[in-house]
């Protein structure tokens, strides 16, 4: 898996990496039970601190995303479990405000289905 990260952008790096890890278990770069490299390692490869890195997977962590093992360390866990009652509220929070701005931007309602339905083709046909 490749990690992208933007040293320049306004997005925090620990946000960037938890995405892309999102991102490579949605896509199936990574999968349960596979361990991701130690913080230490992450860290170095990436030319990233390793507080960064650490507080990038104590979120994965507490999201269910990966368990930390001290003997394995970090390992991905199954996604079937992730969706609760918390997470779908915060979705819907979050797809209204993209939702509003893509209609201030002038995106129609069949534009917006579009796009989503594209994105969400690229993790569903897998």
């Amino acid at each position: 898996m490749i990690i992208k990260i933007d040293f320049e952008g306004e997005i925090p790096i620990y946000v960037q990496l938890k995405k892309q890890i999102i991102l490579g278990l949605a896509k199936g770069e990574l999968s349960r039970g596979e361990s991701l490299p130690s913080v230490r390692q992450m860290a170095e490869d990436i030319g990233i601190n390793m507080h960064t890195v650490n507080k990038t997977y104590n979120e994965l962590k507490a999201e269910g995303f990966i368990s930390i093992d001290r003997r394995k360390g970090a390992v991905v866990n199954s996604t079937s479990t992730l969706l609760t009652d918390e997470y779908h509220e915060q979705l819907t929070e979050e797809v209204e405000f993209i939702i509003a701005e893509a209609y201030c931007r002038g995106i129609t309602e069949e534009e917006f289905i579009k796009i989503t339905r594209t994105a969400f083709k690229q993790y569903s046909n897998r």
